[in-house]
């Protein structure tokens, strides 16, 4: 995998940062430039391994975040064709999966490499037809398979070790059903719609509800994944309480997701429960001690970053203080990687506070 075309680690993700600068008045436009050329410099992939993160989608979705440019209309409308083949492509291999009655990898739906994370390029570039198939295929895919959910991987959560024997249900908004639940729910609340997906987003929400967690002090949380062990004893044993509050697997993407589906739905008891088990978790010293660095993927940034679109569509205020706080006082490793998912673009990013280019749309938390 070519890293300079990358969104989560080379210069297509660090470009999103050059973007913002440059529409904000902070940066140059000649920054942005030159980091996009880097982005290209060793070609643009729409091979298998093309998503959201990687490849033409992935520099679909940074191109489209300039604005009117005429020197990258080319450039554009290449990678959003590019894009087409690659959906087109996985939407074929995911059908027929489904009609084999087969198990699906995680990497088919997830928002990193699969259908959900196409379905966010889709929706950026505007191609609304096709984003209609995809949302029709992950509508199939949360139709059961065999008395387990559709989505239920047979690989694990890590996708080169071996998972838990009988696979799993993986609930993170990256990689896991909470970010299908997103695309589903922020899609709808565009008015972009296809048979029956209300009826998937309510069979997700009802996994969700009956998997919901309750620490001693009463807050809500989800476990990372449901193993056929957690099946078959009807509690969570391969996690004991909640983890980081991350936006990858942890308590603040799920919530934002749920908040997503009760807007969708029209459902304000939902919506108000998904808030308030934010702002326990954002006021729980406990779980805030435990993120360690300043990302978007798993750290401050991610935290931060949710808390803003939580708090921007709440139905009563927010107070976003503890968030703006830890962030600005994590400080930056010497090792710190430039990128944007786990490095400094994203964290810089979070630190600016503006959103003009809407980048959080790639975390789908708008």
């Amino acid at each position: 995998m070519r890293p300079a075309q990358s969104l989560s680690g080379g210069a297509a993700g660090i470009a999103l940062l050059h973007i913002e600068q440059a529409r904000t008045g902070t940066g140059t436009w000649d920054t942005a430039q030159a980091t996009l050329q880097q982005a290209v410099a060793d070609g643009v992939s729409i091979t298998r391994s093309a998503s959201l993160y990687h490849g033409a989608p992935a520099l679909s979705f940074v191109l489209h975040g300039v604005g009117e440019h005429p020197g990258l209309a080319q450039a554009t409308a290449t990678v959003d064709t590019g894009t087409a083949t690659v959906t087109r492509q996985q939407l074929e291999a995911a059908h027929a999966r489904i009609d084999r009655r087969d198990r699906p990898a995680l990497f088919e739906y997830d928002l990193i490499g699969g259908l959900a994370g196409l379905a966010v390029t889709l929706r950026r570039n505007g191609n609304h037809d096709l984003l209609r198939d995809v949302l029709a295929c992950l509508v199939r895919l949360t139709e059961p398979i065999g008395g387990l959910p559709g989505w239920w991987c047979p690989d694990g959560p890590e996708r080169l070790r071996q998972g838990p024997p009988g696979g799993h249900s993986n609930h993170g908004l990256a990689h896991g059903i909470t970010g299908v639940l997103a695309i589903l729910a922020l899609t709808r609340l565009d008015g972009i719609t296809v048979d029956g997906q209300i009826d998937a987003i309510t069979r997700i929400l009802q996994w969700l509800d009956d998997w919901e967690q309750h620490t001693d002090h009463g807050d809500s949380w989800w476990p990372q994944i449901v193993t056929l062990a957690d099946l078959d004893r009807g509690t969570v044993v391969s996690q004991s309480g909640p983890l980081r509050p991350s936006w990858c697997y942890g308590t603040p993407g799920i919530a934002r997701a749920l908040q997503l589906a009760g807007l969708a739905l029209g459902d304000p008891g939902r919506q108000a429960h998904a808030e308030s088990v934010f702002t326990r978790c954002l006021t729980n010293s406990g779980q805030l001690d435990l993120l360690t660095d300043r990302s978007l993927c798993h750290g401050t940034g991610g935290l931060l970053a949710t808390a803003r679109r939580v708090a921007a569509d709440a139905r009563v205020p927010i107070d976003l203080t503890p968030a703006l706080h830890l962030h600005q006082q994590a400080t930056a490793p010497t090792d710190e990687p430039p990128g944007f998912l786990a490095g400094s673009a994203g964290a810089a990013l979070t630190t600016a506070g503006t959103t003009t280019t809407e980048w959080d749309a790639c975390l789908l938390l708008h």
